[in-house]
Formats: C-alpha cells, sequence, structure tokens
C-alpha cells in the first residue's frame, strides 16, 4: 500500500469517529488537522477541539486510536490537541468587535448567587486557556469589582480612546464599578442603560474573545432587553436556587429570553443542599426542555471568596464548588459549540481579525 492511499484508510476510519457533542464525524467537522505517516507506520495527527474547556477529549482519543488500530499499516497514533472556538458571526457583523460569543448570565429574581456564578465560571473558561472577558451588564448595582478583587479603580484609556479592560485570574474586566462614585446611587432609565451596555462592546478595547461572559441584573427589564437588542447573544444560561419560589422566578426569566429568540444554553442551580433543597433547577430544565448544566453546592468559602475578592474556583479549584464550577465551564463550553455549530451564522476566524 503507498503512504497516499495509507493516508487515505486513515481519514476514512476516522470519518467514523464521531464528536460526542456534535454527533457529527471528526472529518466533516474539519477537527483533522496535519495527518503524517511516518516510516513506522505511526499516525501524527492533530485535532482542533470546538473549545479548550472539551470535557471529551479522552473520549475522542479513545475512539480515534480504536479506528486506526483496525487500519493496516498502522502501528501507532500519536494525537496533538489544538482549539478553535467557532465564531457567532451575528456579533462581528453587527458590533465589528471580535467577540466570538457572548453568554447572559441571568436570574429571575435577586440573591440567587448569580453573579458569583458569572464570575466563577468565567474564570473556570479562563483556566481552560480560553480567552475570556467578562463584562458587569448590572449598571445600577455592579458587584463584579469586588468578587474580582479589584475594588474601584479608574481603567486607563487606549490610545484610540477606549477604555481598557482591567486583567485579573486570567480575565479581562469591566464594570460601570470602575467608572462611578460607589458611593452615589445611579438613578438612571432605560435609554441611559441601553447606551451604556452597548458603549460597554463598542467602547472598551477588548481585543479577540473567545466567550464574553455578561452578568446581567435580576428580573425581566431594561437591561436584559438592552442587551438583546445591542448584540446577538450566543446564548442565556439561568440561575436559580432550588426551592420553588425562585424556581417560579427562573421561568419568567426563561421565559423572557425564549420570547427574545435567544438560545438558553441551560438552567444551573444554586446554592444546592440541605438549607434550600436540591432539584428544583433540573425540575425546570426538564420542565421547559432545555439542558440542565449542573448544580453548585450551597458553601460558606463560596461566599467568603465573593467578599474578599478570591473566587472560590480560582483559589481553591479542587473543592467541592471548586469542580463544580469547573464542570460547569466544560458543559457551558460544549453548550456554545453545539448551539453554534447548528447555526448557519459560523464565520472563519480570518474573517474577524
Amino acid at each position: 500500500m503507498s503512504k497516499q492511499e495509507l493516508h487515505d484508510e486513515v481519514m476514512k476510519a476516522l470519518s467514523t469517529v464521531m464528536e460526542p457533542e456534535l454527533h457529527r464525524d471528526l472529518v466533516t467537522l474539519n477537527m483533522v488537522r496535519d495527518l503524517t505517516i511516518d516510516d513506522d507506520g505511526v499516525a501524527h495527527l492533530r485535532v482542533m477541539l470546538t473549545t479548550p474547556a472539551c470535557p471529551l477529549k479522552d473520549v475522542m482519543a479513545r475512539d480515534i486510536r480504536a479506528a486506526l488500530a483496525r487500519v493496516n499499516g498502522i502501528t501507532g497514533v500519536d494525537i496533538a490537541w489544538d482549539s478553535s472556538v467557532p465564531t457567532d458571526g451575528r456579533i462581528f457583523g453587527q458590533i465589528q468587535t471580535p467577540i466570538r460569543s457572548v453568554i447572559a448570565v441571568s436570574s429571575g429574581k435577586g440573591g440567587v448567587g448569580k453573579t458569583t456564578v458569572a464570575v466563577n465560571l468565567a474564570v473556570a473558561l479562563a483556566q481552560t486557556g480560553a480567552r475570556v472577558g467578562l463584562m458587569d451588564a448590572d449598571i445600577l448595582g455592579p458587584n463584579v469589582p469586588k468578587m474580582v478583587g479589584l475594588g474601584y479603580a479608574q481603567p486607563p484609556i487606549s490610545p484610540n480612546r477606549k477604555l481598557v479592560p482591567f486583567e485579573v485570574f486570567g480575565l479581562k474586566v469591566m464594570s460601570m464599578g470602575f467608572l462611578a462614585d460607589p458611593n452615589t446611587p445611579m438613578i438612571w432609565r432605560g435609554p441611559m442603560l441601553h447606551g451604556a451596555i452597548r458603549q460597554f462592546f463598542t467602547d472598551v478595547e477588548w481585543g479577540e474573545l473567545d466567550y464574553m461572559v455578561v452578568d446581567l441584573p435580576p428580573g425581566t427589564g431594561d437591561a436584559q432587553l438592552s442587551l438583546a437588542q445591542s448584540v446577538p447573544l450566543t446564548g442565556a444560561i439561568i440561575v436559580t436556587q432550588p426551592q420553588s419560589v425562585a424556581i417560579d422566578d427562573a421561568r419568567r426569566g426563561l421565559a423572557m429570553f425564549e420570547k427574545l429568540n435567544v438560545p438558553i444554553l441551560g438552567v444551573i442551580e444554586n446554592m444546592s443542599g440541605e438549607l434550600f433543597g436540591e432539584g428544583g433547577g433540573e425540575t425546570l430544565a426538564t420542565e421547559r426542555g432545555v439542558p440542565f448544566l449542573g448544580r453548585v453546592p450551597l458553601a460558606a468559602e463560596v461566599r467568603i471568596g465573593g467578599d474578599t475578592g478570591h473566587p472560590i474556583v480560582a483559589d481553591d479549584p479542587d473543592s467541592p464548588a471548586g469542580q463544580a464550577f469547573r464542570k460547569l465551564a466544560e458543559a457551558v463550553a460544549a453548550r456554545v459549540s453545539v448551539t453554534l455549530l447548528g447555526q448557519q451564522n459560523v464565520v472563519p476566524l480570518n474573517v474577524i481579525k
């Protein structure tokens, strides 16, 4: 068998290996790159994942090795991993900013730990090697600065007169809390909120991002509508506590995004455990036919980390809550890939450079 024939046989075998989340084969998805076969029969290939947070890399590696073990002439397999997050082409088309996906983190009511989830989720995504921005869109009550330990410092201005986001825990972060006196209440009407949220996309030097995580205020008001009007949302995450009163409000928040034609990436149950119960978030997800992304246990360390500017997933990633947030990041990244690759608006990176 010639080298070209062997190469073709290897590609044919790889076309039987399915990406577990996308349910399409690696060859069709163009995930197999730089295939070479040396004289000893060892196949070397690079697999381009759809996210650096891929939770099923080991499954794909197992399936690749099994498929190539059946090819005569192949004596071994060497797999290198790379990643390229799909790009939501609508974002660049509307705001001319190289952000690949925008994830809204929302809740139907306050007090369910939505900002805690948004911060730890963003940090966990960054820990995988992804380029992540965290936008605090709670204009009237910004809490992100404190939760990431930045306080209320003024951001610098770039040479082209844009705000430069602060960088911490591998994130780029911007919040109205950096721009306003923390002791002065902000009494703004809807149009002012809309303008501020849009400016956070267009007047901030974000650079190229794989994921923009947007922490919204609770409820179903002006900020949610402004965000949906300002930029195409790749998807929304609904955060809730397990108890029924929180679930009722979360249900309304979820319905709002559905009416705005925003894909629901899934539901997260926060503060799960003995005090507030368990299972309400999963029940809501099942009821509405959306993914249940997972639950975060109620833990004092999570609250302390938020109060002191040390997110639990950064300070104690191996704790039960830290592990929960890391698994949530993998689940969210997978849902973003599935959502985007199921649409017709995905563009290659070179289009937005």
